[in-house]
């Protein structure tokens, strides 16, 4: 039994060399949402930074010029350098930032849900309900006066609720490449590493040597 539980675990440690895949998806599953997220903001970025700026039906934040300045370029070039798998560690950081400030100013009231589904609701139920009201609502309009199998021939008619599901799961794999990094074979980092930090290592060492040697 002893044997076999080696031999399973054995053949499990031999999927750690495609140990680089798992950042390398997380990277490029990330790309287009935060390219396009800082495209966006870039394409209508008066309206974005009158948006960060506005404490009626904004977010209210000082300074909304270069906070809307700074979510910008923090997308854009997030979504560069993890295409490349350069700086992926850094990159992270103002990006899980981004993600915070959308989680908690943005849609942090509209509960968990980003898709509208009344049937579970984690917290903040009320903005649901209303949500639900509206898919409803939708619907009824839809049949009465549209081709509703048309419509729902691909997928069934839903509502955005606009809660924090979204945010939260990419900070989640943005929080996962923090710590892993950009993977092996497939990020710049990684080349970037094996070249200058072997060398720095190898000085490293020589300095430390000089400094033992008797005199």
């Amino acid at each position: 039994m002893r044997e076999l539980f080696y031999k399973l675990q054995n053949c499990l440690d031999v999927t750690r060399k495609a140990d680089f895949l798992a950042p390398l998806l997380l990277r490029l599953y990330l790309l287009p949402v935060f390219w396009m997220a800082g495209a966006n903001k870039w394409n209508s970025f008066e309206d974005t930074a009158a948006w960060f700026g506005n404490p009626d039906w904004g977010l209210g934040l000082p300074l909304p010029g270069v906070m809307a300045f700074l979510a910008t370029a923090s997308e854009v070039v997030g979504a560069v350098a993890l295409l490349i798998g350069l700086g992926v560690r850094w990159v992270s950081i103002p990006l899980m930032v981004t993600m915070l400030v959308a989680t908690f100013a943005v849609h942090w009231e509209n509960g968990w849900q980003a898709i509208a589904d009344k049937s579970v609701c984690l917290f903040n139920c009320s903005a649901l309900d209303e949500s639900a009201l509206r898919l409803e609502r939708a619907r009824e309009i839809l049949q009465e006066h549209g081709n509703y199998e048309w419509l729902t021939e691909t997928g069934n008619f839903v509502i955005s609720n606009g809660g924090i599901e979204f945010a939260v799961t990419y900070f989640v794999m943005l929080l996962a490449l923090f710590f892993m990094g950009g993977g092996r074979y497939v990020s710049a980092d990684y080349w970037i590493t094996a070249k200058f930090g072997r060398a720095a290592s190898g000085s490293a060492k020589i300095t430390a040597s000089k400094a033992q040697a008797p005199r």
